[in-house]
């Protein structure tokens, strides 16, 4: 059980200001359509959307350092785009918000990820991927390793964000957490099922429950199920610490001294879970990077979880809506447990 009383909490939040994230992942564009629906279309069983307005935001690992920068950190994206219209589009937005463009590399055979989402009545109705897979090309690869050795010693943490679109390949992944065990920074992993058991040596390894049952070949249905792959995988990883998320059940924090703390989900208003785990690995890596202990960081992005599942859409945490998430908790310990 973790509790907070009201000055900690401020004090947690006070040592997020200007820590610098490098974050290294799968950039894309979210682009949105929101609606209305009245009728089916005569051409086919499905509903007509009239679209009321558009809406463009940062995507994928460009979503966490958004969520970085929201709760007032420096973020350092390093990933792919093409050279092409999203693209364009991606950095003009990260120019438009004053996010750091020094890592974002310019990939010609590939098209820069774009979902597109068609929201109707707060309900989404379709999804589009435009995107390639291909792994990074091997003569790019050293442009992205390279942009966290150059600025190794002015980050205070790397977070690695793994959509499976090819930019984190086994190259990539040994040698940045190489370098940032040298320099002693903390590296913390949102992985995906491709290179799932690469990620050793880490800082907090954080898979939610689908991505592992993947990856072990095993459903987890009880608490003892949980418990046996969470073991598993901070042995098999050498990880010293393993968050493993649970949805609507909460999450599950490993430590490498063998303690466990099952905390609660918080929300009580589930709107859209889309982007919810960016915001786990964004606030559990500021609260790190900023002096909390991992208990402390993993029930913080447990509160800006249960926040960001109540709206629709992609929506970064806000730290005023942390701090009320926070001392809600710290009011009622018992909802965390």
């Amino acid at each position: 059980m973790v509790t907070f009383t009201e000055q900690r909490i401020k004090e947690l939040l006070k040592g997020f200001l200007h820590k610098r994230i490098a974050v290294v992942g799968d950039l894309m564009v979210d682009s949105y359509y929101w609606g209305t629906v009245t009728r089916v279309s005569p051409e086919a069983p499905v509903p007509v959307v009239d679209v009321v307005s558009e809406s463009t935001r940062l995507g994928g690992a460009a979503n966490v350092a958004n969520n970085i920068q929201a709760l007032g950190g420096e973020p350092m994206l390093i990933g792919l785009i093409g050279d092409d219209h999203p693209g364009e589009m991606f950095l003009n937005i990260l120019k438009e918000q004053n996010l750091n463009t020094e890592g974002i590399v310019q990939d010609t055979s590939r098209p820069t990820t774009i979902k597109t989402r068609v929201i109707a009545h707060s309900q989404h109705v379709v999804r589009i991927d435009n995107e390639s897979k291909a792994e990074c090309p091997e003569r790019l690869r050293h442009r992205i390793v390279d942009a966290v050795k150059y600025n190794i010693q002015n980050i205070d943490g790397i977070i690695l964000e793994d959509y499976n679109k090819g930019v984190i390949t086994k190259d990539i992944i040994h040698e940045i957490i190489a370098v940032a065990r040298k320099y002693n920074k903390i590296v913390t992993v949102d992985p995906k099922y491709n290179n799932f058991f690469e990620y050793k040596n880490v800082t907090v390894f954080k898979p939610n429950k689908r991505e592992t049952e993947e990856a072990i070949g095993k459903r987890i249905r009880n608490n003892d199920d949980v418990i046996q792959a969470g073991q598993s995988l901070l042995a098999t990883l050498q990880a010293e610490n393993v968050l493993l998320t649970r949805g609507e059940e909460g999450l599950t924090l490993f430590e490498k001294n063998g303690e466990i703390s099952h905390m609660r989900s918080l929300a009580t208003n589930v709107q859209d879970v889309s982007g919810a785990g960016d915001t786990v690995i964004s606030t559990l890596t500021m609260a790190l990077v900023g002096g909390g202990t991992v208990r402390e960081a993993a029930a913080l992005s447990n509160c800006a979880a249960s926040v960001v599942v109540g709206a629709v859409g992609i929506v970064p945490i806000q730290p005023d809506e942390l701090l009320t998430s926070a001392l809600h908790l710290t009011n009622h310990p018992q909802s965390g447990l």
